[in-house]
């Protein structure tokens, strides 16, 4: 048996996996997250240890599972933070997260130092505040004294393993989601660490996905209620895991989207995808020799998340109520629109200025059309990473959805309709990450001979048919909601 932890925004999932693909049992052990302004976003790193060590206890509890039947623990994780331990492995303040942007200034800086068209050549992403680098260079400026105590840098999932293990390092996946790394040289970046004035030795040894980096100390194991001894597997990081437990593996695995907190749509590639415009961008994968090219959205299933609270606050119903309302009213075709930049923006515009705005309120708009009005807000935002895949010469005929928003039926058709091709809700929506996490852990000790277990652990449940008539109009739609965010662009800048 397999035991992964997906430690995502919201909380550590702990998943049991059998050793021929099947979910046995999970539990989630949430967290919380610290929310600014000035686009500030941290959380505690010992809350994902507290978070991961009660929910692995709980899983072993809950599926009668004896220690020594793990046969191996592995991991997937939130992307591009930054967590800066001191020379003990502590954590000398609190991590910064993904949606972190405060550090513009930083960002501009390496710009002027790199160029934004050479940093995107070496890294296979632009140069932005969302990514690592900047974090760390943020810390530097604004709390010296706390950034002198910092002797390592590392990611949410490296720093869990270490703590299982007392072993330091990353993978190539959560590397590529740095800023800071080469991916033709498949190594950190000496120019861009150079050009942000920072030692080579903050960033730690890179290890294959599939690396069993140590086993759990005999302290870890009374913390867990692990056997001292369990191998551990370095993991990766959760994009690249999602992928692999949609199956997406190869080029002509087709494309999937992920729904959750942040959003993404993404494909398998034999290279990097660098497009011309910069829209998307390209992570390593945790299959060797392969990539990711990626478009993601900061606030995807966050701005379904935000709206349906803000509406229906504390009410045990409140999804299945607004969005079976939603269903029944228009949005976009009746003029309002959402632009879902609650925490700035990545693809496409990579704007840390951007927010989210209702465009074209009318008196009788209620809570049903602005409920419909985010969902086809994400559903537009999204579709632009799919044009940029197009328009690269990668052709998409279909997409699979995982993410916990993947279980709206109505959110698949408007995705289908506005995208114009099949979505399919797989029987992994919840746990592709987790399996993903298993599937790098059962390779790395040898319970799979390959990656290509994957198409075995997942099967179709139901697909969305896009209505011919319905794209075209939302084709048209979207041309209106891309020249809203054109139009209010400049007005970002003077909030």
């Amino acid at each position: 048996m397999i035991i992964s932890h997906d430690l995502g925004t919201t909380g550590d999932k702990a998943t049991l996996v059998s050793d021929d693909g099947e979910v046995l049992a999970a539990v989630t052990s949430t967290y919380g997250t610290d929310f600014g302004p000035r686009g500030k976003a941290e959380q505690d790193a010992e809350d994902w240890w507290v978070a991961l060590c009660g929910a692995t206890q709980e899983l072993l509890r809950r599926a009668d599972v004896r220690p020594e039947d793990v046969e191996v623990v592995s991991f997937s994780g939130q992307m591009m933070g930054a967590v800066l331990i001191d020379r003990s492995g502590a954590p000398v303040r609190p991590a910064i997260i993904w949606a972190d942007t405060r550090s513009v200034a930083q960002t501009a800086q390496l710009v002027e130092r790199v160029g934004m068209a050479e940093g995107y050549k070496i890294t296979g992403h632009r140069l932005n505040p969302t990514y690592s680098l900047s974090k760390i260079m943020w810390v530097r400026d604004q709390e010296p004294e706390v950034f002198g105590r910092a002797t390592d840098v590392v990611l949410a999932k490296d720093f869990v393993a270490y703590r299982l293990t007392g072993v330091l390092a990353t993978d190539p996946s959560d590397a590529s989601s740095t800023n800071a790394y080469d991916q033709a040289a498949e190594e950190w970046s000496a120019p861009l660490i150079e050009a942000a004035d920072l030692p080579r030795s903050l960033f730690p040894d890179i290890v294959a996905s599939t690396a069993v980096i140590g086993t759990v100390t005999s302290e870890a194991a009374r913390a867990t209620g692990l056997l001292a001894g369990t191998p551990v597997v370095m993991g990766g990081g959760d994009g690249p895991m999602g992928a692999l437990g949609a199956g997406v593996i190869a080029p002509e695995s087709g494309a999937y989207a992920y729904l959750g907190s942040s959003s993404w749509v993404s494909v398998a590639a034999d290279a990097p995808l660098h497009d011309p415009l910069m829209r998307s961008m390209t992570f390593n994968h945790v299959v060797p020799g392969r990539y990711v090219p990626t478009a993601t959205m900061q606030a995807g299933g966050a701005s379904l998340e935000w709206v349906v609270d803000v509406l229906a606050p504390g009410q045990d119903d409140r999804y299945v109520r607004l969005l079976g309302e939603a269903a029944d009213v228009q949005g976009s075709e009746d003029g309002l629109f959402f632009l879902p930049h609650l925490l700035g923006e990545r693809s496409p515009y990579w704007n840390p200025a951007a927010r989210a705005v209702f465009a074209g309120l009318g008196r009788h708009h209620g809570p049903a059309h602005l409920t419909r009005a985010v969902l086809e807000g994400v559903a537009f935002n999204l579709y632009t990473g799919l044009l940029a895949f197009v328009e690269n010469g990668t052709p998409i005929d279909a997409v699979d959805a995982i993410g916990g928003a993947a279980n709206s039926p109505l959110l698949l058709q408007i995705f289908a309709d506005v995208w114009g091709v099949p979505v399919t809700r797989r029987n992994l929506v919840d746990e592709a990450t987790a399996v993903g996490a298993a599937i790098v852990g059962g390779v790395g000790v040898g319970i799979f001979d390959d990656f290509d277990v994957a198409s075995r652990f997942s099967a179709e449940l139901s697909s969305q048919t896009p209505d011919p008539d319905r794209h075209t109009r939302y084709g048209r739609e979207y041309a209106t909601f891309m020249d809203a965010y054109a139009r209010l662009e400049p007005w970002f800048d003077r909030l």
